[in-house]
């Protein structure tokens, strides 16, 4: 039942500031023209003292990007102005290993947000992104000694050539689509990770990224590759500051899980809502191997993300569970993909979604089933909150399914805060604006407790930001 208007009059309709969008003054070492050109990418290639191959794929992949149209599906991506954007801005001469070491401004920056004390508490090691360069990278030494690589994806390419030759766009080529075309040829900065066999990373590694420059184009590639029988976490951050024109995010993430292994990638993404968020993650599972994606999307002004695997080996297991809120003028386009090579492999997609203030939230899934997936097990569910009736929620799941012996399962609610709800949350001596947080956390809830602890902590403080004064 929808909340009256008499409620809605008792509810104040003023929501919290952003408060990750501050902005830094930074004295940038490098920044090239605006726009996008073959000059501007090899300047990003020169600065980085690249080889040629890299350079050579950089290029290739700008024809691609040049020849593909705009996604009509979707976001509406039609006010993206490609040629007023900055692709490449270098904050520092380069990357600190010490935090002591980090330019005092920048190093700021990332206090307020809690970097280094995230570190020292429970994290096995850390890399922050500021623009289009990572400016400190940590790993714990005992990880070190057992042959874990966490390195900024520059620093990889320098130190482990081979490595990323071997493994860079063989699961999200640049022919994927036009935007994981531009990240291959603009790309800069993002992480490499490196387990050996039989290694578990227990605590989490860490990455934050930062934009702080007006019409930033923020473009990093993540290589992850757990090998057989080891097991890491990855988490990623990420904000803002607030500006009256647009920004670009567009990252492109592969991992590769190898027999028994396992791997967990999460995401907080907080970004301004001046900021389009455009990203391809793909993730390739062996045999007996496990992949989660944990992805929690409340920022930005579009979202387009699906993160997808493929389950390649005989009992191999994916997870995608994601959780997306909307506010005004925000939409977040979100979902998963599962795509089912192999027999005896099981995916399960959770995606809840909660949409206020005239904010859209769809949720956008594939599901593919090969005639190899014997046996092949997939569960879906997608739960909506709408909170008032400007705010919109759509469904867009899509199941192939090609093997008779496959269960597949799939189901959708859409709900809205009852009156019945608040009133009994009132009688108990809650506000109806902490009466409707309550709910809205209790929606989230089955995702947030997927956290650690310290990240859950966080997030429903940022879901009790987002929803103060809330409710419809």
């Amino acid at each position: 039942m929808p909340v009256s208007q008499q409620t809605k009059t008792r509810i104040s309709r003023t929501i919290s500031p952003y408060r990750l969008g501050f902005r830094t003054k930074v004295h940038e070492v490098f920044r090239a023209p605006r726009g996008l050109s073959e000059d501007v990418v090899r300047l990003i290639s020169k600065q980085k003292n690249e080889p040629a191959w890299m350079l050579e794929k950089r290029l290739a992949a700008l024809q691609v990007f040049y020849a593909k149209p705009l996604p009509t599906w979707g976001g509406d991506l039609s006010a993206i102005d490609f040629d007023s954007i900055y692709y490449y801005v270098k904050p520092t001469k380069g990357g600190a290993k010490r935090w002591e070491d980090v330019p005092p401004n920048i190093k700021k920056t990332f206090e307020k947000i809690g970097i280094p004390e995230a570190e020292r508490k429970y994290l096995a090691g850390v890399g922050s992104q500021f623009e289009s360069e990572v400016v400190y990278h940590s790993l714990q030494e005992e990880l070190r000694k057992q042959g874990v690589i966490f390195l900024g994806m520059d620093d990889a390419l320098r130190a482990h050539p081979a490595i990323v030759r071997k493994y860079f766009g063989t699961l999200v080529p640049a022919s994927d689509n036009k935007f994981a075309a531009l990240n291959t040829a603009v790309w800069s900065g993002g992480s490499f990770i490196y387990v050996p066999r039989g290694v578990h990373v227990v605590l989490p590694l860490q990455a934050y990224f930062r934009i702080n420059r007006q019409s930033m184009g923020q473009f990093e590639r993540t290589l992850i590759i757990a090998d057989e029988g080891s097991s890491v976490h990855y988490v990623e951050g990420c904000s803002a500051p607030q500006y009256t024109k647009d920004s670009l995010h567009s990252a492109v993430v592969e991992i590769f899980v190898k027999k028994g292994a396992k791997v967990q990638y999460t995401t907080i993404q907080n970004w301004s809502d001046n900021v389009y968020n455009l990203v391809t993650k793909r993730a390739s599972a062996d045999q007996d191997a496990r992949m989660i994606w944990l992805d929690c999307n409340i920022g930005s002004k579009l979202t387009m993300k699906y993160p997808s695997i493929i389950l390649r080996g005989r009992n191999a297991r994916g997870e995608i569970q994601s959780l997306a809120v909307a506010g005004s003028l925000q939409h977040q386009d979100a979902g998963g993909k599962v795509i089912h090579a192999a027999p005896d492999t099981s995916s399960t997609i959770v995606s809840r979604s909660i949409s206020r203030d005239g904010g859209r939230t769809s949720y956008r899934g594939l599901v593919r089933i090969g005639k190899a997936a014997r046996n092949a097990t997939v569960r879906v569910v997608c739960d909506a909150l709408i909170l008032d009736p400007s705010s919109r929620s759509d469904t867009y799941p899509t199941m192939i399914v090609n093997e008779a012996s496959a269960k597949v399962a799939h189901e959708a609610t859409v709900a809205k805060i009852s009156e019945e709800a608040l009133q009994y949350l009132q009688t108990r001596g809650f506000t109806a604006t902490h009466a409707s947080s309550l709910i809205v956390n209790g929606f989230a809830e089955p995702i947030v407790q997927q956290l650690p602890m310290e990240y859950a902590v966080e997030l429903r403080r940022l879901l009790e930001l987002e929803m103060t004064g809330s409710v419809g």
